[in-house]
């Protein structure tokens, strides 16, 4: 029991990385000794130091004999630091709690195998669900090449996201925008398509929360069709912003200039291969974007089943069959043919709903 109870916390510490650490996973340690907490660490920003590393720095020589909590398989490969495997071995710890492996092929089992080599007792499975879905971002990105994709919409009851003549602020309450800046800052990137961010003129940071880390803003314009005066060239060289494109040379040179990083994808049915697009940005490093649509991006995405997670906030207001729907076509002709989702949980927002579903 007290196994679950000190891996809970290392969860929870690991947590605070989340959008902070990528290409690197968001891990936490603890180390125990009698019960108490002698050492407590998580990734830091820009994934290094490990959390390793900072919990057994804290522990010092009372990390002898104790017992480590780690929420992912520890590293076993030599990289900017030795391997977080053999620090945890030199420092003495007697046992190793883990909660979930590590699916890269310089770790995948040579973590615990380091360890049990130097007679340290290793466990794992220690609450693996919650491990495995705090860190879904950094292992679909390793074993399928791509970044988990959560879809964000905001709604009316009838699933309108804007009036006919484009209106849409504010469908939804302070509360529930206040909640979309904390998802945002979860996750490496913000992405939205290039409508969206020709219509709202876009910022797409974390605001309200203080000094924060700044999530990579990403845009997908198949001709760059952007306006360069925008929010988004205006503080391209401030805060990250990436632009998934298909468009000529001398556009893409205007978009550098103003600080913007442009990644050539390819064109795809009405604007480009969305699948495509997000394994470019696995390959950039990225393991969760939190997308914000709008209705086309949308439907490209649940049509290509790229979509991992839906949130969907329900504002108490019908806009009516005028307004311009929350997802796009679909080309959808047999409802046996379509995925479904599962329903994960319900919240009220201040008034608001905001369901969550995830593959079924």
């Amino acid at each position: 029991m007290s196994d679950d109870r000190w891996m809970a916390l290392a969860l929870s510490l690991g947590r605070r990385g989340l959008g902070r650490v990528w290409p690197n996973p968001a891990v936490g340690c603890v180390i125990v000794r009698d019960g108490r907490v002698l050492g407590r660490g998580w990734t830091a920003d820009g994934g290094r130091p490990h959390a390793e590393t900072q919990a057994l720095a804290q522990a010092g020589e009372g990390a002898r004999r104790a017992t480590a909590y780690v929420t992912l398989e520890p590293c076993a490969h030599h990289g900017r630091t030795p391997p977080c495997a053999e620090a945890l071995v030199a420092a003495g710890v007697a046992r190793v709690v883990v909660a979930t492996g590590d699916p890269d092929p310089r770790v995948a089992g040579r973590g615990l195998a380091i360890l049990r080599a130097a007679g340290v007792e290793v466990v794992t499975g220690v609450r693996e669900a919650e491990a495995r879905a705090d860190q879904a971002g950094f292992l679909a990105r390793v074993t399928e090449g791509r970044p988990f994709v959560t879809l964000k919409l905001a709604a009316s009851l009838d699933g309108r996201i804007a009036t006919a003549s484009g209106e849409s602020r504010w469908i939804t309450g302070p509360a529930s925008r206040a909640m979309v800046h904390a998802m945002r800052a979860r996750h490496d990137a913000v992405m939205v398509g290039g409508g969206t961010a020709r219509a709202d003129d876009p910022l797409l940071t974390v605001r309200g929360m203080g000094n924060r880390h700044q999530p990579v803003r990403v845009v997908l314009a198949r001709s760059l069709d952007l306006p360069l005066n925008g929010q988004l060239g205006r503080t391209a060289k401030e805060v990250p912003l990436w632009l998934l494109h298909d468009a000529r040379p001398q556009v893409v040179e205007a978009w550098e200039t103003v600080g913007a990083r442009c990644l050539r994808g390819r064109a795809g049915e009405g604007g480009l291969d969305l699948g495509v697009a997000v394994g470019l940005l696995a390959a950039e490093g990225i393991t969760r974007v939190f997308c914000e649509g709008g209705g086309q991006v949308a439907a490209g995405l649940l049509r290509d089943g790229l979509v991992d997670e839906l949130l969907v906030f329900h504002a108490g207001l019908a806009l009516g069959a005028e307004g311009r729907a929350m997802i796009g076509g679909l080309g959808i002709e047999r409802l046996a043919e379509v995925p479904r989702l599962r329903l994960a949980g319900t919240q009220d927002v201040g008034g608001d709903l905001l369901s969550s579903w995830v593959r079924a």
